[in-house]
């Protein structure tokens, strides 16, 4: 296939825009609400506001009120959006038949960035085929593969850190995980090129939520951030269809271990366009690089706080104690949680929990939720990793990479490349805290991350 020219690429990036809606594709009929369970009678852009600004007071502050099971009503048009908070809800969610919970449908917000042929927006035979050719670059044998880059690559981050300076250890873990994610899925170590992806992929993963409801009406993408997201996406699609060009010509292809080279590697009927490659490639961008930052800048301040924790860490990156290393990376997704819920579009009606749902809803475990309840994890404020190796953590109440045939594809990989990295940090320095330092939670777009991006000190 031919190198798209820049006219093709502009026009890829208009229509994604134009058909992409926020919360469930095209406008959908009016869902029958009736029956439905209770949930607040504010305006729907109030809820929306809530739920995509202030989740972090108002999920909790929906919890309390309304009980385990509630509805809020978005944009566009108020389409109910039910909310399950126990692990016997997931677990039913989590099974149900991928024919009738879309969770493509229910991750449409993601669209104008991620695109149509994302692996995250796809449902049903689409889903399962996306699925089974990006298996193979995140299965056991690919991620031990992978270990020494990954190992590397936070080596040589973590030796450029000045011991006794405090700094934002969210900006180091972000641009860590991206060289990664740049050097693990796309094969990228041009310098030049890497140069012109880092501020594009940068500029794409800092979309405010305004942006995120501003897709739903494309006259907004005229002007202002939204017509600097457009531009931005133009530029990076830009330099995303340049290197699927020049890799499909690349006289080594054939050896080359990357996920671009793997993918390009499948031939027949199986094979993958430029514009499916560019989608599938920017998913695993996006999903796989903030959020492993976040768990990792969230576990070394966490570590900071806790002496004992600390050494005990320390002890287990000198020992090669995995497990122990891991422990702190899950009960950091545990207790900060990345993203708040995991989301399915109904295509007919069913029953969950009891509560009879109509089709065309939107529902979901909340993991804000499920994270926090007491009856889930005990003490669920403190932070505590051994509970992840005492057998404390039930089934389905530790969701961050969601479940069943929808989980994660990148769990693994988030893991392996947290522990790692993890590793070098302790193996080298001591973690502290600023004096009087601590932080909090803030939205950034679909994603939360430290506030003051969880400072630290290295000795």
């Amino acid at each position: 296939m031919t190198a798209l020219d820049q006219t093709e690429i502009a026009d890829l990036t208009a229509r994604r825009f134009e058909r992409m809606r926020p919360f469930g594709g095209e406008r959908a009929p009016r869902v029958d609400a009736t029956g439905l369970p209770p949930g607040p009678h504010w305006p729907v852009w109030a809820q929306s506001a809530g739920l995509l600004r202030f989740r972090h007071w108002f999920v909790p502050h929906m919890w309390r009120t309304y009980g385990d099971v509630f509805t809020l009503r978005i944009v566009p048009g108020g389409r109910p959006l039910v909310l399950f908070t126990r692990p016997e809800h997931a677990k039913e969610i989590f099974a149900g038949d991928p024919e009738i919970f879309h969770a493509g449908k229910g991750n449409a917000i993601l669209g104008p960035i991620m695109g149509e042929h994302s692996l995250l927006l796809q449902d049903s035979s689409e889903h399962k085929r996306a699925r089974a050719l990006l298996m193979p670059a995140f299965n056991g044998a690919a991620l031990r593969g992978y270990q020494s880059v990954v190992g590397r690559l936070a080596a040589e981050e973590v030796d450029r850190w000045t011991p006794g300076v405090p700094f934002r250890s969210l900006d180091r873990m972000n641009a860590l995980t991206l060289e990664v994610i740049l050097r693990v899925v796309f094969g990228v170590t041009d310098e030049g090129r890497l140069a012109r992806l880092r501020p594009l992929v940068n500029q794409t993963v800092d979309v405010s939520p305004a942006v995120l409801l501003g897709w739903g009406y494309p006259f907004l993408q005229r002007f202002g951030p939204w017509k600097a997201t457009v531009d931005n996406q133009r530029r990076l699609d830009e330099v995303m269809y340049a290197e699927i060009a020049e890799r499909r010509a690349a006289p080594d292809l054939a050896e080359r271990t990357d996920v671009l080279s793997r993918l390009l590697r499948v031939e027949g009927d199986d094979g993958l366009s430029d514009a499916e490659l560019r989608d599938q490639l920017v998913t695993l961008l996006l999903a796989g690089h903030e959020t492993t930052a976040t768990a990792l800048a969230w576990s070394l301040h966490e570590l900071g706080r806790h002496p004992d924790l600390r050494a005990r860490a320390r002890a287990a990156a000198a020992s090669g104690d995995d497990d122990f290393l891991e422990a702190v990376l899950k009960e950091s997704m545990r207790l900060h949680p990345v993203i708040p819920m995991v989301v399915r579009h109904l295509m007919k009606p069913v029953t969950i929990g009891g509560v009879d749902l109509p089709a065309g809803a939107n529902i979901g475990p909340s993991i804000l939720i499920s994270h926090a309840r007491a009856d889930n994890h005990r003490d669920p404020q403190a932070f505590r990793p051994e509970r992840f190796l005492e057998g404390e953590v039930a089934t389905n109440t530790w969701i961050p990479f969601g479940g069943g045939v929808r989980r994660c594809i990148g769990a693994g990989f988030s893991l392996m490349e947290g522990v790692a990295v993890l590793r070098e940090v302790l193996q080298r320095y001591d973690v502290t805290l600023p004096a009087g330092v601590t932080d909090y939670p803030r939205v950034r777009n679909i994603t939360s991350v430290p506030r003051h991006g969880a400072r630290i000190v290295v000795v």
